[in-house]
Formats: structure tokens, C-alpha cells, sequence
């Protein structure tokens, strides 16, 4: 296969999925969204697209299980690892992989539930720190998502170790990050894969799809078919990551649809962007300030 990533096992090209099973490995989407947060797919129309892609999936909604927890009751014939992707107060999306679903479901309600906020699906009132130091206590797999994203918003943990606002040992308390994620440019998604081999972290990588027609573009792929096995891969740096980004118009028609989940949460929205946005803004002031030249005072 021509692979033009920065890294054998960071792959940009499209996921041929029956050479990838032919091979002995299993390739899962580990970020994709449902009409539980912010998409308008169904939880059954994405398990059937996978089912016939041949691909497994970790349903990773903002803020809640409960896309995974459906998708988990339906028993479906593909390979589901339990996730969810949590927004920290100060910017950056983490996603969480559980070996468990109940435990999933308990880290939820006990760390998560209370700390949501009016526009459900943006950031809870958990600091990276503090969701990193509650996470500590259950048996999960911390993935740093679109580490360097997105846009002028502060969604990404390295992006917020460059700006000085996290600070550079963060990084250490995550056991992977994500080297290709559907949303993200080529170069910032070569910078993450970069920075995975420089923090010795685990791969994984995922569509961020909220549409069937994004659902397998990015698989996370691994020799082991179940849970524990597959996580246990990513963990231990056995995992490999093949997909491309979406092209500009895919880009856009997406945003459109994601404005219409948040109108009706349009005013706790624009408050949780002003939050995170204000460091900048102070930092910017204080810049400017610092570069004026000294007047001297007139000598009489």
C-alpha cells in the first residue's frame, strides 16, 4: 500500500477493510456520533452500516453513554468498544474507552452527570485535570481527541500545552492520542502522529463521523476481536491507524448540520465559547500591552 504518513502505522488512504481482515486485524471507527449528542444518526442505521462495512465501532457521544449503552443492548454482530467523548471545562474533548459498560455507565453518573452544563453537548464543568484525576480511579483508556483542534476554539489538549494554558505534563496521563481524526487538516493530523511517537502513546483514530456517509473512513485497527484485547492493543502501542480526512464540502455540509443540535441551546453555547475563549483574549490584552514603548516624560 503507498502510505504517505509521517509513520508506518499512521496511514492516509482509504481503509481497505477486507485486506485489513485478511491480514488478521480488526478495524474499528473509535469516534463516531450519534442522535444522542449532536448528530441525527440513528444508533441501528450506524451498527447495520458497520455490519455490512465490516468494521467495529465506538460510539462516542459528547457527554453521555447513552448512544453506547443502546448500541450495546441491540447485541450486535460487530465489534463495540464503550466510549464517550467528555468536554472539559477549559477546552479540550477527551475521549474515554471503557473495558466495561457498566463501569462506563457508573464513571458517567458519578463524575459526569452533575457537572453537565445547560448546552448538554459542550463542556462540562470538569478542568482537564480534574476529569483526568476522577478517570485515574476506573479502568479506562484515555485518548487526547483532535489534539490540536479546532479552528480558534481550544478543543485539543496539545493545543492548549502550546498556548500555556495546560501545562506540558498533562500529556502523561493519557494512555493514547488521536493521530487521524476525520475533522482535523492532513498537517495538524501529521503534528498529532508526531507527537504520539515523541510521548510514546498509544494510536487510535476515528471519523469523528456524524453522518453514515463519514462511518469507516478512519479505523483503528488490531489483531485482537474483543474489547479487552482490542484496548489492551491501543494501550501497548500494537495498534495501527489508516483513513483520510473529509474533503472541504463533506466539512461544511457537517457544520451546517451541527448547528441545528445546538440552536436551542444558543445562549449557554455562546457563554461556554466565551469562558474558554477569555484566556486568549487577556493574553492577547496583556501582549499588546507589554510591546508599547515607554513614553518619556518631558524635560522642562
Amino acid at each position: 500500500m503507498k502510505n504517505d504518513g509521517v509513520l508506518q502505522n499512521v496511514r492516509f488512504e482509504r481503509p481497505m477493510v477486507e485486506h485489513i481482515r485478511k491480514w488478521g486485524f480488526h478495524p474499528v471507527d473509535m469516534h463516531f456520533h450519534t442522535n444522542h449528542s449532536d448528530a441525527y444518526t440513528k444508533v441501528r442505521s450506524a451498527l447495520s452500516l458497520a455490519k455490512k462495512q465490516g468494521v467495529g465501532l465506538a460510539i462516542t457521544d459528547h457527554n453521555t453513554p447513552s448512544g453506547a449503552v443502546e448500541a450495546h443492548r441491540m447485541r450486535p454482530e460487530v465489534l463495540l468498544i464503550p466510549g464517550m467523548e467528555v468536554s472539559a471545562e477549559d477546552g479540550p474533548h477527551i475521549l474515554l474507552y471503557f473495558y466495561d459498560i457498566a463501569e462506563m455507565v457508573e464513571f458517567y453518573e458519578r463524575e459526569v452527570e452533575g457537572k453537565k452544563g445547560k448546552s448538554p453537548y459542550m463542556a462540562t464543568g470538569l478542568p482537564t485535570v480534574d476529569l483526568l484525576g476522577c478517570s485515574d480511579r476506573y479502568n479506562c483508556v484515555r485518548a487526547a481527541a483532535h489534539p490540536y483542534g479546532y479552528l480558534v476554539f481550544n478543543k485539543g489538549v496539545a493545543k492548549c500545552i502550546e498556548k500555556q494554558y495546560l501545562a506540558e505534563e498533562t500529556l502523561s496521563r493519557f494512555e493514547a492520542i488521536e493521530v487521524i481524526n476525520g475533522g482535523m487538516r492532513r498537517n495538524l493530523n501529521r503534528k498529532a502522529s508526531n507527537l504520539a511517537v515523541r510521548k510514546g502513546l498509544g494510536l487510535v483514530g476515528g471519523t469523528d463521523g456524524h453522518t453514515l456517509k463519514d462511518l469507516g473512513n478512519i479505523v483503528t485497527c488490531a489483531e485482537s476481536a474483543d474489547v479487552e484485547g482490542f484496548l489492551n492493543a491501543v494501550v501497548h502501542r500494537q495498534s495501527f491507524v489508516v483513513g483520510r480526512e473529509k474533503n472541504l464540502l463533506d466539512k461544511s455540509v457537517t457544520a451546517a448540520l451541527l448547528m441545528t443540535r445546538y440552536v436551542p441551546y444558543t445562549v449557554p453555547s455562546i457563554a461556554v465559547h466565551y469562558r474558554q475563549n477569555m484566556p486568549r483574549v487577556q493574553r492577547f490584552v496583556q501582549r499588546r500591552t507589554s510591546r508599547r514603548p515607554k513614553t518619556r516624560a518631558k524635560v522642562k
